[in-house]
C-alpha cells in the first residue's frame, strides 16, 4: 500500500472534501464539500508553487496518507464528486473513513520498521492488517463508518503506545 499522496491519481478529495477555517493555515473558509476556490476543473491547484504567500499553509502541510487516490483509483474508480450528490456524498464519506485510517497504517509501518518493536511484531502486523482490511471496506455498502474508525483507532492507539515505549 502506498501511504502518501499521489494527486495525479485523485479527483481533488482533499481540497473538496474537508471543512477548513479561515486561520494562519488557511486564508478562507471553505466547508465540507464545497471546492477550494483554488482547485481548478483538472484537480489541480492554480496556486500550489505559491501556497504559504498567498495563506495556505495548512495545504502544504497536509497529506492524505495515499488516501485521496486508494478512494477515488481504488474503491470508487470513476466517479468524480462533480457529478451529482449521490457520487459525491461516496467519495466524501469513504474519504473521511480512509484518510485517518491511512494515517494509522502510516505509524503502523512506522513501528514495524523499529528493531525494538520486535516484541510486538505479529500484534503489530495483525493491526495493520485488520486497519487495511477496513480501510478496503470504505465506499462499500454496509462498509465502515466515522464510529467504528474511531473505536479501530482507540484500539490500536494503545498497542502503538507500547511501541513507542518499546523504542
Amino acid at each position: 500500500r502506498v501511504l502518501h499522496a499521489d494527486c495525479a491519481r485523485c479527483v481533488g478529495l482533499c481540497c473538496v472534501a474537508p471543512l477548513f477555517v479561515a486561520s494562519t493555515e488557511f486564508a478562507v473558509t471553505k466547508f465540507a464539500g464545497d471546492p477550494c476556490p483554488n482547485l481548478a476543473g483538472d484537480n489541480r491547484c492554480t496556486i500550489h508553487d505559491r501556497l504559504r504567500e498567498r495563506g495556505f499553509p495548512g495545504c502544504v502541510t497536509y497529506d492524505c496518507f495515499g488516501a485521496g487516490q486508494r478512494v477515488s483509483s481504488e474503491l470508487l474508480p470513476g466517479t468524480d464528486w462533480r457529478t451529482g450528490d449521490a457520487a459525491a456524498t461516496a467519495l466524501f464519506d469513504a474519504f473521511e473513513v480512509v484518510r485517518p485510517l491511512h494515517e494509522l497504517l502510516w505509524y503502523l509501518e512506522a513501528a514495524l520498521a523499529l528493531e525494538a518493536t520486535l516484541p510486538l511484531a505479529a500484534r503489530l502486523a495483525a493491526a495493520h492488517g485488520e486497519t487495511d482490511a477496513l480501510a478496503g471496506r470504505a465506499g462499500a455498502p454496509g462498509g465502515p463508518g466515522r464510529l467504528e474508525v474511531d473505536l479501530h483507532r482507540g484500539n490500536v492507539a494503545g498497542l502503538l503506545r507500547e511501541a513507542s515505549a518499546l523504542a
